[in-house]
């Protein structure tokens, strides 16, 4: 619960340091991963004691998802969010379980039954309700579009890391995979970013150190651990079923520090996001 209250903050902090300074995604992305890196390093040394070494192909693999999982889907998340409210951020992203369905069928072929395709249903329903909310009250519906395009990419690009890593963390470990993975996609973090900018781009202002080390130790590197650790003491569908609250708390702390409108038509949306996500993590078929 500690690790989706954390992970739900993550809009939060990244629209506030978007309201405070002229800072564009990669720059952010990139304070992100420097404040996280020696966190991620820590996780892959302990998860590796004792174990075998990697394979050229577990390297291959790692460095594919490490690029997918934590760099590509981070930084469409932190340029969508330049562009849409923290709550329709949250919400859309959320969907990703029924991404992973889809996604599984396609793949592997497994079929989706009768309950699951309710779930698809319903989850994506709810999505439309705020969307739709939104793009009335919006000054700028391109803005909209753009947004919600790039964190349901954010979205498919998150749940095709999730059905692809599966039996690389079963060889590895959770907190081995999890530690070089995005200790990789650090490394492609920093290499766009000096592609682009000079090291002198990453002095900003206090303020907004502080605001990093939130998003970096708060809402990346200690609900990462605590995940894993769930994961490993609890199963992976009681930590979907208790990730549910996150969207909800997303919405409120939208609410109370960005000023975000929230009213019945938002929470109507959240709940039906919520009763998809838990039709599927309950249905037993999702692999």
């Amino acid at each position: 619960m500690l690790a989706a209250i954390g992970f739900s903050a993550k809009a939060i902090f990244i629209k506030v340091a978007y309201s405070t300074t002229r800072i564009d995604s990669i720059t952010l992305i990139a304070l992100r991963m420097l404040f996280s890196m020696p966190f991620f390093l820590g996780m892959a040394w302990w998860g590796a004691r004792g174990q075998a070494r990697l394979t050229m192909r577990e390297w291959g693999l790692l460095s594919w998802f490490g690029f997918l999982g934590y760099y590509f889907s981070s930084f469409l998340d932190f340029l969508g969010l330049q562009y849409i409210s923290a709550a329709l951020e949250r919400l859309i992203l959320f969907s990703y379980p029924a991404v992973v369905l889809v996604l599984s069928a396609l793949l592997y072929g497994r079929a989706i039954h009768g309950r699951e395709i309710l779930a698809l249903l319903v989850s994506f329903s709810g999505i439309a309700v705020v969307f739709l909310q939104d793009l009335k009250i919006t000054e700028s519906p391109r803005n909209l579009w753009i947004g919600s395009g790039l964190i349901v990419g954010t979205s498919i690009s998150y749940a095709i890391y999730l059905v692809g890593n599966t039996g690389l963390i079963r060889r590895l470990g959770a907190t081995r995979f999890t530690g070089m993975a995005a200790s990789i996609s650090s490394v492609f973090v920093l290499a766009h970013y000096f592609a682009q900018h000079s090291p002198r781009q990453l002095q900003v202002p206090a303020s907004l150190y502080m605001t990093v080390l939130g998003l970096s130790l708060v809402s990346t590197a200690i609900p990462i651990w605590m995940t894993s650790e769930a994961l490993r003491l609890i199963g992976p569908n009681r930590v979907a079923i208790i990730s549910s609250i996150g969207p909800i708390v997303t919405i409120w702390m939208g609410a109370v520090f960005l000023g975000e409108t929230v009213n019945a038509v938002t929470y109507l949306g959240a709940a039906l996001v919520l009763g998809g996500v838990a039709l599927v993590t309950t249905s037993g078929h999702t692999g």
